[in-house]
């Protein structure tokens, strides 16, 4: 398998702080040796907490930090004095970070903004010193609280990529020949499939310096919804393009059927899926003479804009940038 510096999932054990213990104290003057009760409360313990960081585009930083421990909160002393809160632990994440517990697969947190945080774990509660239990009835309390313990579990955290517009296709369909031709990107190009293992982002420059981000992603085969192939850590980060380009090569045998194909596996992972905007590149399209395109035409699906493009020669390719340019754009320049 491709040695890659790209991890998109990774399972780390986390631990808040517990919180301190409340203090049984009495004040004791010259005069008065249990001049009443001065117990101060225990210290909260230290939250974990998310970070968003725009500078990051993995988890593979996290790779080696297994174990994310907080500090717990000190105890609460005499003289009404409160523990010290426990340290925060902070984790930072690239933007599109989504934690769960890992025993549940329950979605616990979602980081999408950068500078956003989420107190992911929080730290155990401090307890309240003897001082906070005194009534005219109790004079002297002997009780204080002990600290919360703080929370502690296997967690996972994946990464759905955030680019503005999906590269869809199976295997060998040409996505990161388009890549790197409208963009700086440099994935590894090979004719063979699955070439593209891990998500691949570039930034395409559009018009007076404008720009927006496109990610070629692994290639995807019949039955990637059950996991086969590359399967659902594909289809993950398709989720968050709200533009999804298809592929299809000019040499396919049935550009209708390949395009239904590649439908349906994203319906059958997330039927929500179907609800982004489509548009279909025949790529490859340097060996087709204009009674071929006109017959590739009249397979392909009516309501779904398509064009021809050739990454080798440069055909098509600006106005595949217009046509991506005004789908992105689409409510902006309607309001």
């Amino acid at each position: 398998m491709e040695k890659t510096n790209f991890v998109d999932q990774i399972r780390i054990f986390c631990r808040s702080g517990h919180g301190g213990a409340g203090s049984k104290h009495f004040m004791r003057t010259k005069f008065n040796a249990m001049a009443g009760p001065d117990g101060g409360d225990g210290g909260r313990g230290g939250h974990v907490i998310l970070r968003g960081n725009s500078q990051l585009w993995t988890l593979l930083h996290l790779r080696y930090f297994k174990n994310v421990i907080a500090e717990n909160g000190t105890n609460g002393s005499g003289n009404n004095s409160s523990g010290r809160f426990g340290k925060d632990v902070y984790i930072d994440v690239p933007l599109g970070t989504v934690a769960r517990d890992e025993e549940t697969g329950e979605q616990e947190a979602e980081i999408l903004e950068d500078g956003q945080e989420i107190i992911w774990m929080p730290g155990g509660r401090g307890g309240l010193g003897n001082s906070n239990f005194k009534t005219p009835t109790n004079q002297a309390p002997e009780y204080a609280q002990p600290g919360e313990p703080g929370i502690e579990g296997w967690k996972v955290l994946e990464l759905k990529v955030l680019a503005d517009v999906g590269l869809v296709g199976f295997p060998n369909a040409g996505k990161s020949t388009l890549l790197s031709t409208i963009t700086a990107a440099k994935p590894k190009i090979a004719d063979y499939a699955f070439t593209t293992l891990t998500p691949q982002l570039g930034m395409v420059e559009y018009r007076n310096e404008r720009s927006f981000c496109i990610a070629d992603l692994p290639g995807i085969i019949e039955g990637a919804a059950e996991g086969k192939g590359l399967g659902h850590r594909f289809l993950r980060h398709i989720e968050r393009n709200s533009v999804l380009l298809f592929l299809i090569p000019a040499d396919s045998a049935d550009h209708r059927k390949e395009f239904n194909i590649l439908k349906k596996e994203l319906e059958e992972y997330n039927p929500e899926m179907l609800h982004k905007k489509f548009i279909i590149a025949i790529s490859k399209s340097d060996m087709l003479d204009d009674e071929l395109k006109e017959a590739i035409s009249r397979e392909l699906p009516k309501d779904i804009p398509h064009l021809f493009i050739s990454s080798v020669t440069q055909l098509g390719l600006q106005q595949l940038k217009d046509v991506l340019w005004e789908a992105l754009n689409e409510k902006t320049m309607a309001g």
